[in-house]
């Protein structure tokens, strides 16, 4: 088999340069430094890092896994080869000031390098993606003494960083969390609880690591509205930024989990002793707001996991199906030899379906990135709002939509190996079963639904979603002036219309107090509103190669422009037709799910 790939650097480019022009950034002061030649190393150099360094580890770790032992976490061995090479190329924190040991760079230019980095080796990223979002909160919430203490340490990598939240009653439902804070004499708080699902909890690949705590201090309200969010170090740190004793934070075990073998998945139990000290971070009461900081970057990162599995299975398999000669052309004499299988039509179509998805799950994905570049380069409050408006619309489907679409496309994946791919010998298993718990955690996909209907629609007055829809529509009317996309640009914009007809549909049974109705078709209107976006990307895609096939364009750039058309046809001729079949069922609404029994499930 050819050598293994994670991302399509051409493609990468494309989405970058072509479609976003993410170098203009480069006019405004905060990103000056990120011309084209500076950005086109970054991706040189995540891509040398994650294909020499973090693609061979992949395997070893997740046959490897984590050990527990006597509170103590062992990470694979390889992991920590991997952590100091991290490290010492300052990818943690990409986006970040340099005060504190960031990079500066554009998020859209980050997203690009984590493509790379999560195709490689996503059970390895975990450790380092949860320690810049527990540093993110320090950075927008702490204290001057907190940041002092924390935030260089953790963005640097010294110190790792987690997300205690969820407990073994209180998952989804954070509300219902009981680890509870007292207030101390000097200030500090004391925490006691029980914390489980922590990835990077616990590990050996760190010095201290720093908790990011949901608790509610006595007396606070019941629910969401009495949570506090505090800083709760495994050691603590004196003044002088040494650090003191254990911080009474026991790890007491690890999951066994279907995939990410290499992140450990840790239960921890805070102040079992009596002598866990946490410090607030930002206002009492107010740590769900916080944490949503952290949660929608989270969840971005999420819908990044879950691409990055499929950018490499995808690659895999094409490389696959270009040397597994089994069987003769279906239309060729008796006799003929076999020929690779990509010359059969069925991998051809299971092929052209991961293309053109994962194709559009990068534009979207980058997409929402450019937005986070456009609010640090806006003009005016009013261009920010908008940029922001978008980015809230959009994640739930970056993270949702992606993550549905990426479990199902890995499969498919696996099936152009044949039995091959239900091996070991080959990565397209891990890859699946790595993609699984994103679809779960930060949020299940359920939760990403119902967020969408139940709050983003209505974002604003209903001007977030507006907004969008005002965006897919200015790509719809460019691509109409061209011939060759006009049957293409009138079905996407059937599509959008019929979506905007559903979304009144639903937005008006929520109106009459039809809450359980409405709510029962939010994963189905998640899926209708992501392929609609995955069309609009195409779309976009498809208007800039055939305006590039037009002009002067180098002979062995032909195929790639052209395979950007043909991603964009097949995609709204085969997948729209059905999509706007589900808007119709969503429509009809019908409540067989509500009006059945328990007992009749069986």
């Amino acid at each position: 088999m050819a050598q293994q790939v994670v991302a399509d650097r051409r493609d990468i480019d494309f989405v970058l340069h072509e479609q976003l022009h993410v170098e203009e950034l480069s006019k405004h002061e905060v990103f000056e430094d990120f011309n084209r030649k500076t950005i086109d190393l970054v991706v040189s150099e995540a891509r040398n890092l994650a294909v020499k360094e973090m693609l061979p580890c992949l395997g070893e770790a997740d046959e490897e896994g984590c050990t527990f032992s006597n509170g103590e976490v062992r990470v694979p061995k390889v992991f920590h080869r991997l952590y100091k090479l991290f490290r010492e190329g300052e990818w943690i924190a990409m986006c970040d000031n340099p005060e504190w040991g960031g990079q500066g760079m554009p998020s859209t230019v980050a997203l690009a390098a984590n493509n790379f980095f999560n195709g490689a080796n996503y059970p390895f990223m975990l450790h380092n993606i949860l320690c810049h979002g527990a540093g993110k909160l320090v950075e927008r919430f702490g204290t001057d003494l907190q940041k002092k203490l924390f935030l260089k340490n953790m963005y640097t990598g010294k110190w790792g960083g987690s997300m205690l939240l969820t407990e073994p009653e209180a998952g989804s439902d954070v509300g219902a969390l009981t680890t509870k804070a007292v207030k101390n004499e000097d200030g500090t708080y004391s925490i006691t609880g029980n914390k489980i699902f922590i990835s990077s909890g616990e590990n050996d690949l760190v010095e201290n690591i720093i908790h990011p705590v949901l608790a509610r201090i006595e007396g606070a309200p019941p629910g969401t509205a009495g949570i506090s969010l505090f800083l709760v170090p495994k050691f603590r740190v004196h003044e002088d930024g040494t650090m003191g004793d254990f911080n009474d934070v026991v790890c007491t075990g690890i999951e066994e989990k279907m995939g990410i073998h290499g992140s450990p998945t840790c239960s921890l139990s805070l102040g079992g002793k009596g002598l866990c000290r946490g410090t607030l971070l930002g206002r009492e009461n107010k740590g769900m707001s916080a944490m949503f900081v952290m949660m929608n970057e989270a969840r971005l990162h999420v819908g990044m996991q879950g691409f990055a599995c499929v950018s490499a299975s995808y690659l895999n398999a094409l490389n696959y199906a270009r040397e597994r000669i089994q069987g003769k052309a279906l239309t060729a004499p008796k006799d003929s030899p076999g020929v690779p299988i990509i010359q059969h039509p069925d991998i051809r179509r299971i092929l052209l379906t991961m293309k053109s998805y994962s194709e559009a799950m990068r534009s979207l994905l980058f997409y929402v990135g450019f937005m986070e570049d456009r609010i640090m380069t806006a003009a005016t409050e009013g261009e920010k709002a908008k940029c922001q408006g978008l980015i809230d619309v959009l994640i739930p489907v970056a993270k949702g939509y992606i993550t549905d679409r990426a479990f199902e496309l890995c499969g498919l994946g696996l099936e152009v190996f044949g039995g091959y791919g239900f091996t070991r010998e080959y990565p397209q298993e891990q890859l699946l079963r790595d993609c699984k718990i994103t679809q779960i955690y930060e949020g299940t996909n359920g939760i990403q639904a119902m967020d969408l209907l139940g709050r983003k629609l209505g974002l604003n007055n209903g001007r977030a979603f507006m907004d969008l829809v005002a965006e897919v529509q200015k790509t719809i009317d460019a691509a109409k002036k061209e011939e060759s996309l006009s049957a293409l640009s009138e079905q996407v914009e059937a599509t959008l219309t019929r979506l905007l007809e559903t979304a009144e549909k639903l937005g008006a049974d929520l109106g009459k107090g039809k809450v359980n109705e409405a709510f029962a078709y939010a994963r189905p209107f998640l899926d209708v509103i992501g392929d609609t976006l995955m069309a609009w990307m195409l779309l976009w895609r498809a208007s800039i190669a055939v305006g590039k096939l037009g002009g002067k364009v180098k002979k062995k750039e032909v195929a790639f422009y052209e395979g950007q058309v043909k991603s964009a046809r097949f995609f709204i001729n085969t997948v729209l037709p059905a999509t706007r079949g589900k808007m119709e069922a969503i429509r009809v609404c019908d409540p067989s799910a509500l009006e059945i029994s328990d007992d009749s499930f069986g």
